[in-house]
């Protein structure tokens, strides 16, 4: 099964919904970034939320996930629009430990749980929107919730999980996100919170072949949810050669100049899917000629 998101409406509109399989996309990550297992979860559940996000937006809108906490991983940052393309990646891949308590991996360890979760939000025609929370847990589905809930004020949940096979390749991957519209009644509120407690973690039901739309139809019940879109989701980078070209190039005959001596080469690194990119001595003498 490809990655694929969907977006729905449950309980006659009382409930905007979306659910997500990642597995293809957080597996490409990891083989990018080549992160071992507990760095691996943190990546995978930062670009499920961040690809369920990015369907939220319109167009060519996009956006930015910045979760910065006192962990090990360091800096964790997602890029995502409304086209279900993801990109991201984490500053300390190498990082690992023994399951918590509950036999998971230990992701609030590796994040940590002082630090900032911040989303900023390109709507086009130099229309920004920025919010910031502080981290709750350093699970990051329940940092999310908090996101929504006081950034946005939308009451929702979040949900979002990774299994990763002991060679640190990835098992499964996916997530949720339901969110209440005004005047949600009562009866629907409480049919959802007994759901919520028993229905099996999110990653779970990925493993056992659960489709997005099955996803949401454990959530609410089968006849309760109308799909209303399916996006295709991919791990997709916007780096080239070209544009690395254009970079060096605002640097000026300077600096270029100093890159040729001390050097005669330049090695351009993308940290968001760890491609590599070498000039050469005649291509930084050809840019130089194009610089100011």
């Amino acid at each position: 099964m490809k990655d694929y998101l969907v977006k729905a409406l449950a309980f006659d509109g009382q409930v905007r919904a979306y659910a997500v399989r990642t597995t293809e996309t957080v597996s490409e990550a990891q083989r990018r970034h080549q992160t071992w297992r507990t760095a691996s979860a943190a990546l995978g559940r930062s670009i499920t939320a961040g690809v369920m996000m990015g369907a939220m937006l319109k167009g060519d809108e996009k956006l930015t996930i910045k979760i910065k906490g006192d962990g090990p991983l360091g800096l964790i940052l997602v890029d995502s629009n409304a086209k279900g393309e993801v990109r991201g990646y984490v500053a300390n891949p190498n990082v690992d430990f023994e399951a918590n308590e509950h036999g998971k991996l230990d992701v609030r360890r590796a994040v940590g749980t002082e630090g900032t979760l911040t989303v900023v939000k390109d709507l086009g025609l130099r229309d920004f929107f920025s919010g910031q929370v502080p981290l709750v847990s350093g699970e990051l589905g329940e940092d999310f919730t908090y996101y929504f809930v006081t950034s946005e004020q939308v009451p929702s949940s979040v949900g979002v999980g990774v299994l990763v096979n002991p060679d640190d390749s990835i098992l499964a991957a996916g997530g949720f996100i339901f969110q209440l519209m005004p005047g949600t009644n009562d009866e629907t509120i409480t049919m959802i919170e007994e759901r919520l407690k028993t229905i099996p973690p999110i990653s779970k039901l990925v493993q056992q072949g659960l489709t997005p739309e099955e996803i949401l139809a454990q959530l609410f019940g089968k006849n309760e949810v109308n799909v209303l879109e399916r996006v295709p989701v991919q791990f997709t980078c916007t780096c080239s050669k070209e544009r690395f070209a254009e970079a060096i190039i605002g640097l000026g005959k300077a600096e270029i100049d100093e890159m040729i001596e001390e050097d005669g080469m330049a090695e351009a690194h993308c940290h968001f899917c760890n491609a590599k990119y070498h000039f050469t001595r005649e291509e930084l003498e050809g840019l130089k000629k194009e610089a100011k």
